[in-house]
């Protein structure tokens, strides 16, 4: 899809100078900035990925150590 966006100088600037220290096109760092953005920005997407790792790892047992110290962790973090 082609798109049209304004950007900052500085913006630009930086993207440009990054492009070329990795040696990618303009469109490709573009389009993975915005896919890590929009990812960054899908919660539910790093619950699914988790809950992937764990089926995986096999973890079927609760373990209630683990699930009070991960249920105070999760009361301190700020969303």
């Amino acid at each position: 899809m082609k798109t049209a966006v304004s950007l900052p100088d500085r913006i630009f600037t930086g993207a440009e100078t990054l492009a070329k220290r990795l040696k990618v096109s303009r469109n490709q760092l573009y389009a993975r900035a915005l896919d890590e953005y929009v990812a960054r920005h899908a919660p539910e997407a790093v619950t699914k990925a988790l809950d992937r790792v764990c089926k995986r790892l096999g973890a079927q047992e609760e373990n209630e150590f683990a699930l009070a110290a991960s249920r105070r962790i999760l009361e301190k973090t700020e969303w």
